[in-house]
């Protein structure tokens, strides 16, 4: 199913931080691991994901480094600060709490029933 764009929106960063929460990750891995993840519904192009790195920095959310990868070339790996963890739980709080409401306004309890 094809999602909406302006409902990823809100959810990219915190996507991309919780792949960081498992450990630092360079740009094309992060991409190939979220759309794997997903079954290919968040599939971000590198025009999408960098801007996000790149505020998520400059909010000190993530810290980077460039390492020599295998066969020479250098690739600059991302992860999370200590504050990116403490926002991360916050904003994952924010989207139970967001996704429980809107289930329950939109799939309204009789219908629950029968899912």
């Amino acid at each position: 199913m094809k999602v909406d764009k302006s409902l990823m929106a809100g959810s990219t960063a915190m996507l991309v931080m919780n792949l960081l929460s498992e450990g630092e990750m360079y740009g094309y891995q992060m991409i190939k691991e979220l759309a794997g993840r997903s079954d290919d519904t968040f599939v971000l192009k590198e025009g999408t994901l960098y801007p996000i790195l790149h505020d998520l920095e400059r909010r000190r959310l993530l810290a980077s480094s460039v390492k020599e990868a295998p066969g020479g070339r250098t690739r600059k790996y991302y992860r999370l600060t200590e504050a990116g963890r403490e926002s991360l739980t916050e904003k994952k709080a924010e989207w139970r709490f967001f996704s429980e409401k809107v289930n329950q306004v939109v799939f309204p309890v009789t219908e629950w029933r029968l899912l």
